[in-house]
């Protein structure tokens, strides 16, 4: 008996090594998108029960954002620590778009819904094995250094609000990558490691595209409740997020993704005045 969408998306979930579970992510894509195209049997979307975390290998240890070590960026050993960040971000971000799937399967979408997030979660396994690549071909690897434990926090406290995932993980989350990648670009182009900046411009170039996918279905849920979107983000990310969001913008990537300045522009300005109190 063939997996439902949402049973593939559990399976990704629930396999703990970075190269096994971007392998699996991106054979499910292929298998749904061939079905999709009509040269495979038709696959349900499905429900199923996600685990509440996902997976994950014994390395990298896990820890507190604060007390991840802080490093250079213009030195060798910091520029391997920012590969190894963007290898940790991108792992955790086929595991957000496959729990999109399986967490929210009961929700009736469109099936261009699925078709969007499965494509993510193709091209962030994608993604993850290219700098998994940098990484080795410089002598490190995914693992190494210690990583961030409050990357998935934003899926815990959306795991039962579509709309609230909506907003944070690709409209907020997401959009920063669009903000700071240009920036890791040029670090990687002065240290002349051309792989890196390849694979840097393919994630820049695809996350405006994931970014889109956020913003198109949250304006397609809010206009199904007949709310005003910017309203509606404003509360969520008001209620979901727990960082900072602060300037510089790319306003150019944010606008192409769907993203308006109104948007985003209040909420930071309500972060620096938050932060103008505590300064007193």
């Amino acid at each position: 008996m063939s997996l439902t969408l949402t049973e593939m998306a559990v399976e990704v979930l629930s396999t703990a090594d970075g190269r096994a579970k971007t392998a699996l992510s991106r054979r499910h894509a292929e298998a749904w998108f061939a079905a999709r195209r009509g040269e495979a049997a038709p696959i349900k979307v499905g429900a199923a029960s996600p685990p509440l975390h996902p997976a994950r290998p014994a390395r990298p240890e896990l820890l507190n954002p604060r007390d991840v070590p802080r490093r250079r960026p213009g030195s060798e050993a910091g520029r391997i620590a920012l590969l190894h960040a963007v290898a940790h971000i991108e792992l955790n971000a086929v595991d957000l778009h496959w729990d999109i799937v399986a967490r929210f399967g009961h929700v009736p979408m469109p099936i261009g819904f699925y078709d969007d997030w499965v494509k993510c979660a193709d091209e962030e396994s994608r993604h993850f094995n290219m700098v998994c690549d940098v990484l080795e071909s410089i002598g490190s690897h995914y693992g190494a250094l210690p990583a961030h434990a409050g990357m998935w926090r934003a899926a815990e406290d959306t795991a039962e609000d579509l709309m609230g995932r909506l907003a944070v993980v690709p409209m907020v989350l997401e959009a920063r990558g669009l903000d700071v990648t240009p920036g890791m670009i040029e670090i990687f182009r002065k240290a002349g490691l051309a792989q890196a900046v390849a694979a840097l411009e393919v994630i820049y170039t695809e996350e405006v595209g994931h970014v889109a996918y956020g913003s198109k279905w949250f304006h397609f849920l809010c206009g199904r409740e007949n709310a005003d979107p910017k309203d509606v983000f404003h509360a969520l990310v008001r209620r979901y997020f727990h960082g900072a969001l602060k300037p510089p913008f790319n306003e150019e990537k944010r606008a192409e993704a769907g993203l308006p300045p109104d948007f985003y522009w209040p909420l930071a300005e309500e972060t620096e005045a938050r932060d103008r109190v505590v300064r007193g």
